[in-house]
C-alpha cells in the first residue's frame, strides 16, 4: 500500500497518496472535506456551471481506498457535504452508493462548518471523536495534541526537474495532522499561509499527495 508512514502520539499512521489517512491498528480510514454536492450548490447559488460529476468521482476514489485497506471503520472529518441542501439533493443513485459503502462498517460523520447539522445517512454524527491516543475533529485547536483534523484544505509546492508542482498535502508535526481535502472540486490553502504556519510546529513537514507521496519541510 503506497503511503508515507509516521507516528502521532505513539499511533502508527500512513498518509495515502489519495489524501486519506490510514490507521492500521484500528482498521480506520480517515478522509476530510469531501464536499459532496459542490457542483449542485454552486449552480443553485448562481455560480459558474461545473460538470456535475464531482460526487461520483469522490465516491469512486473513496470506494477504491476502502477496497485497498479493507477498513472496518471510517471517520469523515467534516464538510462531508457542501451544505445541507446539497446533501438533501443528492441523486438517489449516489445516496444508495454511500449506504453501500457504509454497510458493515462503523462510520462516523464529524460535523463541519459547511454541514453543522445532522444529515439523512446512517452512522454516528459527532462534534468530535476521541479515540485515544488520538482525537478527530474538523478544525484544529491551538492547544491540542494527538489531533487529526481537516478544514483548511492544505496544499504545498515543490520544485521537481525545473518546474513547480503543487498538490494537496498533509501537514504533520509532533502534535497534529491536518488532512488535505478529499473532494474532487475542493480548492486549497497554501501551507505557508499564516494561520497554518501558526498552527504547525517548527519541525512540521508537508506530505504531498499523488502516486508517490512526497515529504518535504513544510513551506513557511
Amino acid at each position: 500500500m503506497n503511503g508515507y508512514e509516521f507516528t502521532l502520539s505513539g499511533a502508527p499512521l500512513k498518509a495515502l497518496g489519495s489524501g486519506a489517512l490510514w490507521w492500521p491498528e484500528e482498521s480506520l480510514l480517515v478522509v476530510s472535506d469531501l464536499h459532496l454536492g459542490k457542483s449542485e450548490r454552486i449552480a443553485r447559488r448562481g455560480g459558474t456551471s461545473l460538470p456535475p460529476y464531482d460526487t461520483r468521482d469522490t465516491l469512486n476514489r473513496l470506494a477504491a481506498d476502502l477496497a485497498l485497506t479493507h477498513a472496518r471503520n471510517v471517520v469523515c472529518l467534516g464538510d462531508c457535504f457542501d451544505d445541507l441542501p446539497a446533501a438533501e439533493s443528492l441523486p438517489e443513485e449516489e445516496r444508495h452508493w454511500i449506504l453501500r459503502l457504509q454497510a458493515g462498517r462503523r462510520w462516523v460523520w464529524i460535523e463541519g462548518n459547511h454541514d453543522p447539522g445532522p444529515v439523512e445517512f446512517g452512522g454516528a454524527h459527532l462534534a468530535e471523536l476521541p479515540l485515544p491516543p488520538l482525537t478527530f475533529r474538523h478544525i484544529a485547536q491551538d492547544s491540542a495534541s494527538g489531533e487529526i483534523s481537516g478544514h483548511y484544505h492544505p496544499k504545498a509546492t515543490v520544485n521537481a526537474r525545473g518546474r513547480a508542482i503543487t498538490r494537496p498535502a498533509f501537514l504533520i508535526d509532533t502534535n497534529r495532522v491536518i488532512l488535505p481535502a478529499y473532494g474532487t472540486y475542493t480548492g486549497g490553502l497554501r501551507a505557508q499561509t499564516p494561520i497554518l504556519s501558526d498552527l504547525m510546529r517548527a519541525e512540521a513537514i508537508a506530505v504531498l499527495t499523488g502516486p508517490t507521496p512526497t515529504a518535504v519541510p513544510m513551506p513557511r
